[in-house]
């Protein structure tokens, strides 16, 4: 277990120091509890002067119960655990592919295709002029207008499983390009090799169905929400501020579509289907899931996409957000930013520093928190004397 330490010297010099590797015998958050508790003893140092904790995202760690953070927040309360907020983006966007069977489903079929259509030079040959014959129809029909820097040539994205915002690029291009990956996929089966025949026809039977379709809109609705803060979150020069403010707003975009979203989000998917003859089912008859027989199922195709998949979907986004983006972290960071140099200082919020101080009750009484504004107008006052006599 590496362990690194941050703090502030007397002079108000912000240091980082790596104090050592603890080898461990056991993961449990306990045992790693026991170690650091053992290594700071041996350096002179105690939890109760340690101000914040940080760790990855595995459970032992930051679990609610019984992880590492919830155990040393136990001895000391005002030990904060920030995690990496770019990372509980990442994770809480895996959660919802991952725990939903449908998304699930969704992405490996996608990531299939990707890698059938971009898997050699002459594919993806092939996937550009199919693109290139599909945009000049598109043109002469009126359905495309023409212009510098429109309609260039693009392909399929491959995404990253470690950054999930790359997932929406993947299906920007999908959705673009859908046309020309059907016709690269009817190549494959038509005159590929060995199993690749096989495996595109499966493809091409699951990207004109309407399950696929629909799951690849509203993934592409979800993400696009959260895409500006991913990248937002991964961007070295941090603006804490406007990160906490795109939190907030992907928060209540979420839940403005799951509101008010459902009838233009099925009319834009029934568009594109009537726009590839994809058979778009009614909504008043039973849905028939597959492997399943009719009569054992009472759910009308309405239910299942919109309560079991739009709703259960977004629901789970927003659920994830609010867990891994707290409102007592996101206050805690908005009320240190207030501290930041930056523009003379322009950040600078009284009213905001004062509730910092209440996040530390062992550090500031209630007396000390009431007189820290009295404090805080005579700095105010002494600095801006300081700034108009060096000026004059």
């Amino acid at each position: 277990m590496a362990i690194a330490l941050r703090y502030v010297t007397d002079k108000g010099n912000v240091v980082e120091s790596f104090l050592g590797v603890e080898p461990v015998t056991s993961t449990t958050a306990s045992s790693l509890k026991c170690k650091i508790d053992a290594m700071l003893s041996r350096h002179g140092l105690s939890i109760s002067e340690c101000r914040g904790q940080g760790y990855d995202g595995a459970s032992n760690m930051n679990g609610e119960f019984k992880g590492l953070k919830t155990l040393i927040l136990r001895d000391n309360e005002s030990t904060y655990y920030i995690h990496c907020f770019a990372h509980q983006l990442q994770l809480a966007l895996v959660a919802v592919a991952k725990k939903h069977s449908d998304i699930s489903w969704f992405f490996n079929s996608v990531t299939n295709i990707v890698n059938i259509v971009g898997g050699s030079c002459k594919r993806h040959d092939d996937l550009v002029k199919a693109q290139a014959i599909n945009v000049f129809k598109a043109i002469s029909d009126g359905e495309l207008i023409t212009g510098r820097g429109l309609n260039q040539e693009t392909s399929i994205a491959r995404a990253s499983d470690t950054r999930w915002g790359s997932h929406y690029a993947t299906l920007i291009s999908l959705i673009n390009m859908f046309a020309a990956v059907i016709s690269v996929l009817e190549l494959v089966r038509d005159d590929g090799l060995g199993d690749q025949k096989g495996v595109a026809c499966g493809l091409l039977f699951l990207m004109q169905q309407f399950d696929f379709i629909f799951n690849q809109h509203l993934m592409r609705k979800v993400l696009s929400m959260t895409s500006d803060l991913s990248q937002a979150l991964q961007r070295k020069d941090q603006d804490i501020v406007n990160a906490m403010m795109l939190v907030k707003h992907s928060k209540i975009r979420l839940q403005t579509l799951r509101d008010n979203g459902w009838d233009s989000f099925l009319k834009e998917v029934t568009s594109f289907c009537n726009s590839y003859e994809v058979v778009v089912p009614k909504m008043e008859e039973l849905y028939l899931a597959v492997g399943r027989s009719r009569h054992n199922n009472e759910n009308t195709n309405l239910h299942h996409y919109r309560v079991e998949l739009f709703y259960t979907v977004i629901d789970r986004q927003c659920n994830e957000l609010n867990e891994r983006f707290t409102e007592a972290t996101t206050e805690l960071l908005v009320c240190v930013a207030c501290l930041s140099p930056v523009d003379s200082f322009s950040a600078f919020d009284k009213q905001k520093l004062i509730h910092l101080a209440s996040f530390y009750p062992n550090d500031f009484s209630l007396m000390e928190c009431f007189a820290l504004g009295d404090g805080l107008d005579a700095h105010i006052y002494m600095i801006c004397a300081t700034v108009m006599n060096f000026q004059v």
